[in-house]
């Protein structure tokens, strides 16, 4: 603090003797530009201390933004304007003018020593930082335009170092979101500090690539702060369109790294593809530390840049985390180890994540056993966005399959649940690098149980899941089908969520078919949609409802594939029994009868409830007749035969 009202103090003394030097110069009329007489010792900088660590900001300002003596002391005369009320009527005096008003450059060219034509050229620091404003009227010559110093330089010359007011609607401080950092994150921050090491005649862009907003965000301010940096993000949306008004937003930022210790950081993650252009412009154009936020590579032409992994931290090191924040519940919560180690192997959370999950679970006084779902809540506002929720209801006895289905079924619950222990403590992660993903494929004709199935896996491993449209995902601009399933896959990353990709049907095609461009950049999308599900650390389950028109090269890149068989009479036997709630009034149902109409389970379900709404509305039990209408209403609107016979309930006999 000494130091500072130190600065402060010869700060104002310079300014102070700055002033009456003008004073002396306004007084006295024009000079022949030598200004050898006795009180010109002030404009030479001969007052300055050469031992003082920080010069007086006049002198700062000057030394990095390139200006000479003139402009110096140019820049002044404009600025005392500002600090002396007085000096408008000295300078007016000066000029021979009778009103007062701003100096202009012909005065100073007469009153200053040295003076330079060339001061108030477009590619001098004057202007070209926008240190002045000229203010040229119709039919007025430069010279004689009033000059006024630009505030933010005012306020820099007082000793106050703040940043142009003109870029707040444009740019935020960044703060600390993540808190200290893991060892892995740590390793990418002095991979990114080493772009700025050495010296380059272009300051390269630090590209800082990760799923995670808030984890992009946060290394990014650790690689700034490690570098005495203060980091602003800036927002994309606001910038103006017009190409002048841009560049005057980039002259700014500019003019202010050089006033203060600066870098800026730009997430182009979500920009629209239309925009890519103007955003590699304003990424080409800007000058000092810029970092970028970004899914994946951002080229720009013409400018070098750095890639830094910003990744959550590493499986051991959200295990520790668990530990370490739910330390203080391990009394009253035995089996803590299991606790942590399940949340780590489920859940892909930042350490900011996890404390607030953990603080929100101490708040609620419910220990660990809300953590789940607090965990799996984070990613719901993100996912919730491009997928539908599907509340997970149906357990086991919902559904009906043969044995060698259902038992392939229980083989990737087992494997979902096992997952983390082989990948992580078994040793299985080393060798394993690609491909640990629980990825299905359920096969069968609408109706046959598949979408059952994923509810029941969802619901007996805790998982919230989530019904994507492959059909709406797929697009036909090249390219927007990745950027749409990769939107996906980034919200789920976080864990707690199974993905069912609904109406494969629209993506999956033979390879062998391949006629055009198109057919071939069809093959590219899934391939990339293979290999998100292979990576995914949660479950995705595609369902098709054309086994056949799947090639055998994408099945081999599948962990279980599993066929819904059209339910044979035994199973529809079953499906029938279980169709009716114990409390829904029937009469009677003739089981046997039912059971020989060719309803797959998705039939016989609405069927079922077809029927239970007709006869709430006429106040009457379920009948055998009421089933079988309801039936005929189902098989036509999936235009299958119908015939009169087939759909005739058969009279009870009389004893």
């Amino acid at each position: 603090m000494t130091a500072v009202t130190d600065w402060e103090s010869r700060n104002d003394a310079y300014l102070a003797a700055g002033l009456e030097w003008l004073r002396s110069r306004l007084s006295a009329g024009p000079v022949d530009g030598s200004g050898d007489s006795a009180d010109d010792v002030w404009w030479q900088g001969a007052e300055l201390d050469a031992e003082s660590a920080t010069p007086p900001a006049l002198e700062l300002l000057g030394d990095r933004l390139g200006l000479s003596r003139f402009e110096r002391l140019t820049l002044l005369l404009c600025a005392a304007m500002e600090f002396d009320p007085a000096m408008a009527a000295r300078c007016a005096a000066a000029a021979g003018q009778v009103e007062t008003g701003q100096p202009t450059f012909g005065l100073a060219l007469s009153i200053l020593p040295e003076p330079a034509w060339d001061a108030l050229s477009p590619q001098r620091p004057l202007r070209y930082w926008r240190l002045v404003e000229v203010h040229q009227g119709a039919g007025r010559p430069l010279v004689a335009s009033g000059l006024r110093a630009d505030e933010r330089i005012v306020n820099y010359l007082k000793g106050l170092n703040q940043l142009d007011d003109r870029l707040d609607h444009l740019v935020r401080p960044v703060g600390d979101i993540l808190g200290p950092l893991e060892p892995s994150q740590d390793a990418a921050v002095l991979d990114g500090l080493g772009a700025w090491a050495g010296p380059a005649a272009q300051v390269p862009l630090v590209e800082v690539l990760g799923a995670d907003p808030a984890v992009r965000q946060g290394l990014a301010r650790a690689i700034a702060q490690r570098a005495g940096l203060l980091l602003y993000e800036l927002a994309t949306d606001r910038l103006p369109r017009a190409g002048l008004d841009l560049a005057d937003v980039i002259r700014l930022w500019e003019r202010e790294t050089l006033l203060l210790p600066l870098a800026l950081y730009i997430d182009v993650s979500d920009a629209p593809a239309e925009e890519a252009g103007s955003l590699h412009g304003l990424l080409r154009d800007l000058s000092g530390a810029v970092l970028v936020g970004c899914r994946e590579p951002v080229a720009v032409p013409g400018r070098p840049f750095r890639l830094v992994d910003a990744r959550r931290p590493s499986p051991v090191e959200q295990e520790k985390l668990w530990g370490d924040v739910l330390a203080d519940v391990a009394e009253r919560d035995s089996g803590l180890d299991a606790v942590t180690r399940r949340l780590s192997g489920e859940f892909d959370l930042n350490q900011a994540a996890i404390r607030e999950a953990a603080q929100r679970a101490r708040a609620g006084g419910g220990g660990t056993d809300g953590l789940w779902n607090i965990c799996q809540a984070q990613a719901r506002p993100r996912l919730e966005a491009l997928a539908q929720l599907q509340e997970a209801v149906a357990s086991w006895d919902d559904l009906v399959l043969p044995d060698e289905e259902t038992m392939l079924l229980r083989y990737l619950t087992d494997q979902v649940r096992g997952r983390s222990t082989v990948l992580r403590h078994w040793g299985f992660a080393k060798t394993i690098t690609r491909g640990s993903g629980i990825t299905a494929l359920f096969a069968g004709q609408s109706g046959t149980g598949k979408s059952l199935a994923a509810e029941v896996i969802a619901g007996e491993l805790g998982l919230a899941l989530y019904r994507v449209d492959l059909s709406g995902v797929v697009s036909k601009y090249i390219g927007e089908t990745e950027r749409n399933l990769r939107q996906v896959f980034d919200a789920a990353d976080q864990g707690g969520s199974l993905l069912l990709f609904d109406e494969a049907d629209a993506l999956f095609g033979r390879r062998s078919e391949v006629r055009d461009s198109h057919d071939r950049y069809a093959n590219i999308e899934v391939n990339y949609l293979l290999q998100r599900m292979e990576d995914y650390r949660g479950v995705a389950i595609l369902t098709t409802n054309q086994r056949q028109a799947v090639d055998h090269g994408f099945l081999r890149r599948l962990r279980f594939v599993v066929s819904f068989p059209f339910p044979s009479p035994r199973e529809r036997a079953l499906l029938w029994r279980r169709a009716f709630p114990a409390q829904t009034p029937v009469d009677d149902l003739d089981l046997s009868r039912l059971t020989r109409l060719a309803a797959t389970g998705g039939m016989i379900r609405n069927i079922a409830l077809n029927s239970a709404f007709c006869a709430a509305g006429r106040q009457a039990p379920v009948t055998t007749a009421l089933v079988l209408e309801m039936a005929r209403v189902e098989f036509r609107k999936f235009q299958l035969p119908v015939s009169d016979a087939d759909f005739r309930a058969t009279a009870k006999a009389v004893p």
